[in-house]
């Protein structure tokens, strides 16, 4: 009997790393740190192989990697760079079968068809890809790929080795071939599931692939549950789509950024980039939350419900209304978000509502940034001190288009 996957999944190995390296071949084979900022007090997001081996990983303080890994070389994250290497790694692998599904900037799957799901064919696409991605991008970007029935399981398998892996998860080597793992590693399994799934007395993933879906789907609270279990298992299970309601960004405060007024022009900045998407991708916003985070004590949150609108001049006066009710505190951080996100063609144009000409004027403002760089017309003044990357970070589900970088 042949042995058939439907699914392909790629990760690319400690992306950001080999993307530094990538950029600046000397750095291949060393120890390398990527920093949230080029700052002295900058933490690590990543780490290269290398000084992953000697223990740097996310979080890992400047002085704490130096200690622990002799040698090793920072670099600050590029997003827009990192941002060109995906997409040169998609253009490399659809030489070889095409990208189905992107679930974040270093990681995508691919569906199997017809002789493709042989098992000996799959792992030979598998290699192909993996030589595709060296030879045409560069030979610092190696991804582990994993082969499944389901997204889950070749995702599971692609985790198995890595750099470089490649393995393979079918029903008949489960649980077996997955239950070193802790509850946690899977996909999907937070530690606040962990926690939960522990007090309902599954504390490994031998006894959470046994249990029956339905428990599943009690101890979760919700069908998705059972659809995790019964995907674990090499079921097929369908997803529902899932629709973005939302455009945030935040930005934690740095120097002179830390005065009040500085914390709000932030905001307003991180407004101007959330508005500017929101234009972009023909979407309208009916409400404007401005989330501030204290030095000390808990999160404040100010709402707003606004009419349907993508008037950068409309959502900058909401937010000034929004900063006048807010305590007068030391903040760490500021993150702005429009929700109750619309499509254009389900907006019903208000005749009363003086947004034509401003609607027009900011779609004037984005072409021109756009032609000619980032704030080459801007709404008043700047935050003192220039955060590079505001409002255009990778994040989690999130990869930055080239627009972003110039807005």
């Amino acid at each position: 009997m042949t042995l058939r996957v439907s699914t392909l999944f790629f990760d690319m190995n400690s992306f950001y790393a080999s993307v530094a390296q990538a950029e600046e071949p000397a750095l291949m084979g060393r120890p390398v740190g990527v920093l949230t900022a080029d700052a002295p007090n900058a933490a690590c997001i990543a780490a290269s192989i290398e000084a992953k081996r000697k223990g740097v990983g996310m979080g890992t303080r400047q002085d704490e990697a130096r200690s622990l890994c002799p040698g090793i070389v920072f670099r600050p994250v590029k997003h827009d760079i990192c941002v060109d290497f995906h997409h040169a790694i998609l253009q490399a692998v659809e030489t070889i079968i095409p990208v189905h599904r992107i679930w974040s900037i270093d990681e995508c799957s691919c569906l199997l068809m017809g002789s493709q799901q042989e098992l000996p064919r799959a792992l030979d696409i598998g290699r192909a890809l993996q030589q595709a991605v060296l030879t045409q991008v560069s030979p610092a970007l190696r991804c582990s790929v994993g082969l499944g029935p389901t997204r889950l399981l070749a995702k599971l398998a692609a985790g198995l080795e890595k750099p470089g892996g490649l393995h393979w998860l079918l029903p008949h080597v489960l649980p077996d071939r997955i239950a070193h793992l802790a509850l946690d590693d899977l996909p999907g399994v937070s530690w606040r599931m962990r926690a939960r799934l522990e007090a309902a007395g599954i504390m490994d993933v031998p006894t959470l692939y046994r249990i029956a879906p339905k428990r599943a789907r009690a101890i979760w609270g919700s069908v998705s549950g059972e659809r995790f279990v019964r995907e674990l298992r090499g079921e097929t299970v369908v997803w529902p789509e899932t629709r973005r309601n939302m455009i945030g960004h935040g930005q934690v405060l740095t120097n002179g950024n830390k005065t009040p007024e500085g914390a709000r022009l932030v905001s307003r900045r991180l407004l101007v980039k959330a508005a500017a998407r929101l234009r972009r991708e023909g979407l309208y916003a009916r409400s404007l939350s401005l989330g501030l985070r204290p030095i000390s004590g808990q999160g404040i949150t100010q709402d707003s419900t606004i009419r349907a609108t993508q008037d950068t001049f409309f959502l900058l006066n909401t937010l000034s209304g929004l900063w006048a009710a807010a305590p007068a505190v030391p903040l760490r951080s500021v993150s702005v978000t429009l929700a109750g996100l619309l499509p254009a063609a389900d907006v019903m144009d208000d005749l009363f509502a003086p947004e034509t000409d401003r609607r027009a004027l900011c779609l004037a403002i984005d072409r021109l940034n756009q032609r000619f760089g980032q704030d080459t017309v801007r709404y008043g003044l700047l935050p003192p001190h220039h955060v590079a990357y505001t409002g255009a970070k990778i994040a989690f589900g999130r990869i930055p288009t080239v627009e972003d970088f110039r807005e």
